[in-house]
């Protein structure tokens, strides 16, 4: 897979630069060591605090340097990408923000991380330092392991600690709040693709019809592979997992985060999925979705849960310094507001009778119907193929609703025409022509002849959607036409229009329309909207020919 990157080895140091360089509080600072020491910390902090530091691998973005900051992490330790930090990093980190008020490590369930932060800490209490560290091991993947891992709901962790250090609690009081938060965490993540690290060739390891369930955050494969469902499915199948770890009765704190790559859009899915699981009978608060702690560009997220009391809820309810975490929100159902009910005078108007106006737009919407497929083909050569089955069903609808017009009503039926087709057609043909005919019955209901206010109806027609004659457009056959119309008749209309139509297959280029972003030249196609406009006026024409 590609990536964005200089050298493989100056990934992580140029990075975290970049994070400060862009970070705009001048409250965070980096200690010099670069590259061996990779330590993020608050500039501004006060050593009389328990200071909280935390860290890991890099490739978890924001975590842990985007935590850093009032109301959570004192400062973060990176290593490389995946790799643990190295002691003498994390001593550094604990002698740059540890007084007299002692220093809190917390560290997730890996091997690396508990052997060095673990090493770092008893060198620093040689030194004179007073060090707790706090191991997180909220994975319920494997159930019965007698050492998770530890994964996103660390994070619920750094947010209780920050919150009562930077409140003046003691060193004791803070590991002890810590170690229980840790203790009442649990997590279950899913991916549909492994992570890519950059610079080492990558190979996915899943098949285009799974994913795995119950991976961890380095790229380390699934404990068991599921088959690709609905997401609610996957949903239930985590809810289902976590709900057997919750203590009945309890409150819990959700959070929903994004392991790399998922879209927002599918993220906001998975939060409703989650929601509307009976997981939700138990959370009354929701952290995210959103990128918390990710696996590079993963293309999964994980659930994490915390039992509340009323400690720990208002330390998730804290706000805190740095922008990387989501604040908690209680979770409300979606509010919904009343649409406001149409003006007076826009109201439809009553169906009603017209036998010539009945007739006429027979002909035209029969005719249009009948152009579907020579449409289609037009479009096909230079387009997505679709313009004569979007007329088609414009058509349709309109003498589906027939009856229902307000015919004996010339301005009124026009309106309910326009709103008949910007309902039925979708895409921007239809927007097109209901304004078109929304902007006509405006004009004729203010005493405009006919020809007028069709006029007027392509006037705002093209102000909106910006085509002109020359466009290769509809525009070039509808334009003629109706001024043809307005001062020569229908014989007129109708060889001003074919005239338009033939001219557009010799524009070589598109300007407007969909047309207009094809790259290759589009030498002898007529433009399938003006050979429709062509093919309509034709049809009436000869309709009130004379016998």
């Amino acid at each position: 897979m590609k990536h964005f990157f200089n050298r493989k080895d100056s990934i992580v140091t140029e990075a975290l630069d970049g994070f400060l360089a862009t970070a705009g509080s001048g409250t965070l600072a980096r200690l010099d060591g670069y590259p061996e020491i990779k330590v993020v910390l608050r500039a501004d902090w006060d050593k009389t605090k328990v200071s909280v530091v935390s860290g890991g691998g890099a490739g978890h973005e924001p975590s842990h340097a985007g935590f850093v900051g009032a109301g959570m992490l004192t400062a973060a330790v990176s290593g490389e990408i995946f790799a643990s930090p190295s002691v003498e990093a994390v001593l550094a980190a604990i002698r740059a923000t540890t007084g007299p008020a002692g220093c809190l490590l917390i560290v997730k369930n890996y091997t690396g991380d508990r052997l060095n932060f673990g090493l770092a800490a008893e060198k620093a209490r040689v030194e004179g330092f007073a060090v707790e560290m706090v191991i997180v091991g909220d994975d319920i993947a494997l159930p019965d392991i007698a050492q998770p891992r530890g994964v996103a709901g660390t994070l619920f962790v750094h947010k209780i600690a920050g919150h009562l250090s930077e409140t003046g609690r003691d060193l004791v009081s803070v590991a002890a709040a810590a170690r229980a938060a840790a203790k009442d965490i649990f997590s279950l993540g899913i991916s549909l693709s492994s992570c890519s690290i950059p610079g080492q060739a990558h190979e996915d390891r899943f098949g285009t019809e799974d994913g795995e369930l119950g991976l961890g955050i380095h790229g380390e494969p699934g404990v068991e592979r599921i088959a690709l469902q609905s997401a609610s499915s996957l949903v239930a199948i985590m809810a289902e997992r976590l709900a057997a770890r919750l203590d009945p009765g309890s409150r819990y704190a959700l959070l929903i985060n994004n392991l790399g790559s998922v879209p927002p859009l599918e993220m906001s899915l998975i939060a409703n999925a989650v929601l509307a699981s009976p997981l939700a009978k138990a959370v009354t608060l929701t952290i995210g979705p959103g990128h918390l702690m990710t696996a590079l560009n993963m293309n999964g997220f994980s659930l994490s849960l915390i039992r509340l009391d009323a400690e720990r809820e208002a330390a998730l309810l804290a706000p805190v310094g740095p922008h990387a975490w989501l604040p908690a929100k209680p979770v409300r159902q979606p509010l919904v507001v009343a649409a406001a009910k149409p003006a007076v005078h826009a109201t439809a108007k009553a169906a009603s009778r017209d036998a010539a106006a009945e007739r006429l737009i027979t002909v035209v919407c029969e005719k249009l119907i009948s152009l579907e497929e020579p449409l289609n083909g037009l479009d096909a050569k230079a387009g997505d193929g679709d313009t004569g089955s979007t007329v088609a069903t414009g058509a349709r609808s309109v003498l589906e609703r027939l009856d229902t017009l307000p015919l004996a009503d010339r301005a009124a039926a026009l309106a309910a025409i326009g709103d008949t087709l910007g309902t039925a057609m979708g895409g921007s043909s239809g927007v097109l022509l209901s304004i078109f005919f929304t902007a006509a019955a405006q004009t004729l209901g203010f005493g405009a002849t006919l020809p007028k206010a069709l006029l007027a109806g392509l006037d705002r027609m093209t102000f909106y959607g910006g085509a002109k004659i020359g466009d290769r457009t509809m525009v070039d056959a509808l334009e003629p036409a109706l001024k043809a119309l307005d001062t020569g008749g229908l014989e007129a209309a109708a060889t001003a229009a074919r005239h338009g139509a033939e001219a557009t297959a010799a524009m070589r280029k598109a300007k407007a329309g969909r047309s207009a972003y094809i790259g290759r030249q589009l030498d002898g196609v007529a433009d399938p909207g003006a050979f429709a406009v062509a093919e309509v006026f034709a049809a009436v024409a000869a309709m009130f020919a004379p016998a």
